[in-house]
């Protein structure tokens, strides 16, 4: 598991890398899925299967729907034409600079309190109710209706429309 879970880290870095280091769109969405794939594979290794099977699965369809509205939209084919991702580029790397050492300096010289008590038997369901708490219920009604409207935009969006206007009309 230590070696998986390093593989996965340095994937997740590396392709997290990448996303600002390739020239066009295209490549930067399949290193950034990249990227949270391996995160979504770490979060597996830690026994938090729900949270890393929802990353997973909102990632490539996030990252799904921005391919085609690249492919749809962009001016370049798919967004594969070379292009200049950092339009600051001192400024950013200042700026992304003086973040790290400032994160870093936190994280190194919190003081971090000792571990009380032992990890819950269901890491999930004890993450669940720390961040959900009672509106555990309203949250998943929520997410079958933002599915029942990604679908129904879906079929919407399709060039036949609600009522698929093509089929038997005499044509």
């Amino acid at each position: 598991m230590d070696v998986a879970f390093w593989v996965l880290a340095v994937v997740a870095a590396a392709a997290g890398v990448a996303v600002f280091v390739v020239d066009s769109m295209a490549r930067a969405t399949f290193a950034l899925l990249a990227s949270l794939l391996a995160v979504g594979g770490i979060f597996l290794l830690l026994d938090l299967h729900y949270l890393g099977v929802l990353i997973i699965l909102m990632m490539v369809m996030e990252m799904l729907v921005m391919a085609v509205f690249m492919i749809m939209y962009m001016m370049n084919p798919a967004g594969l034409m070379p292009m200049t991702m950092v339009h600051n580029h001192r400024g950013a790397i200042v700026i992304a600079g003086a973040v790290f050492v400032l994160l870093a300096a936190g994280a190194l010289l919190t003081p971090w309190p000792d571990r009380k008590g032992a990890p819950p038997a269901d890491p999930t369901h004890a993450l669940g109710l720390s961040i959900m708490g009672p509106k555990m219920l309203v949250m998943m009604v929520i997410g079958v209706a933002i599915l029942a409207t990604m679908i129904a935009t879906v079929v919407l969006a399709t060039h036949r429309g609600r009522y698929d206007a093509d089929r038997g009309h005499g044509s």
